[in-house]
């Protein structure tokens, strides 16, 4: 037995295929550690592609063709940090800015923002944790996008009133700045269009949008499978869901009339009207849940004040509150209020939209 299988190998060593092709070599008789390394270096190299595709599940890049990037489910190796000169400093771990404008924001762009420190017309506090910090300006954002035409990127900024990035835009023919929330991997110079206020006509088959990140669009005319953020919820309604910083949702299904489903990054499947808008791609700055402030301070420049538990509190301000020692009072977690923290039901009636809840513990 031993000796039919010696001849088997012999036989199948001395016929090994001529193949040239890119991922298949002639078979090397030796059997050495180094040539099987090599091998699969080769074979993982010339496998890898730098093509972004948003069908096969959620591809957070959308379809913007850049090369070498990075999944934005993983947190980035390019954050910036500091030498641990200060305690505050040690821990510190955040996005870089350097792609963004240095200056002020358009002036035309943006109202003043006042300050209430979480109370209401009353003087009493009805949002807790809120209170000083910076002075603001809230940029004023295009969230319908009916202008139809192309625009061109003029350049990215900051806005400190969230967590995504945002474009300056420039319509081409009239002029007209604007800003909208900037996709994952929208570059100053690069044009986006808005297809909303294209009139529908039935029966047309020449009718033709560029799938591009940054482009408007009906869900009508978003092939299934594409990753979108700034969804609607009407039909000449503004942009509402996934805009906050790495949010997307994927079309999963879509139709001239109706309702189309979309999967939102929670996982839960909701109808939305095909009319409504969305607009190509993922939100920017998706490395921004991996971000560290490094120090309480930097939260009190944000706005945010100190957050107390409960368990430390007089019975008579929270329901975890009294008793000797560390003690609930054989309570579940709950709120301030009484409202239940960890599974307790707040829905009253379902919402006929969702076809599919999201997943819960």
């Amino acid at each position: 037995m031993f000796r039919f299988g010696k001849a088997l190998v012999q036989h199948a060593t001395s016929r090994a295929p001529v193949v040239t092709s890119r991922l298949y070599q002639p078979v090397k008789t030796t059997t050495s550690i180094q040539s099987l390394m090599t091998r699969m270096g080769q074979l993982r190299l010339n496998s890898t592609t730098n093509q972004s595709s948003f069908v096969s599940g959620f591809n957070t890049q959308g379809n913007a063709v850049i090369d070498n990037i990075q999944s934005s489910a993983l947190p980035s190796t390019q954050f910036k940090t500091k030498k641990p000169s200060t305690p505050g400093k040690r821990w510190l771990k955040r996005v870089p800015r350097d792609h963004l404008y240095k200056g002020k924001a358009v002036r035309a762009l943006t109202v003043a923002k006042r300050s209430t420190g979480g109370r209401n017309n009353t003087g009493r506090i009805t949002i807790r944790h809120r209170g000083g910090g910076h002075k603001r300006r809230i940029r004023l954002l295009d969230w319908h996008r009916r202008e139809p035409g192309t625009q061109t990127v003029v350049r990215l900024e900051h806005d400190p009133g969230r967590t995504a990035w945002i474009a300056l835009l420039k319509h081409d023919k009239t002029g007209k700045l604007s800003y909208i929330v900037a996709p994952h991997g929208l570059r100053a110079g690069d044009k986006v269009s808005s297809y909303r206020s294209v009139k529908d006509q039935a029966g047309d088959i020449t009718r033709t949008v560029a799938i591009d990140a940054g482009n408007c669009m009906p869900l009508k005319m978003i092939p299934v499978g594409t990753i979108v953020h700034n969804i609607g919820l009407k039909r000449d309604g503004p942009g509402v869901m996934a805009r906050a910083a790495g949010a997307y949702a994927q079309l999963i299904q879509t139709g001239e009339t109706g309702y189309a489903q979309v999967r939102l990054s929670s996982g839960e499947v909701r109808l939305v009207p095909v009319d409504a808008c969305a607009t190509i791609g993922a939100v920017s700055n998706p490395d921004h849940q991996h971000e560290m402030m490094g120090k309480a301070g930097r939260l009190r420049w944000m706005g945010v004040r100190p957050t107390v538990r409960g368990m430390a509190m007089n019975s008579v301000d929270h329901p975890h509150g009294g008793g000797r020692g560390k003690s609930k009072g054989n309570k579940d977690p709950r709120s301030p209020w009484g409202v239940l923290a960890k599974g307790g039901k707040t829905r009253k009636s379902p919402n006929p939209f969702v076809v599919k809840p999201r997943p819960r513990r």
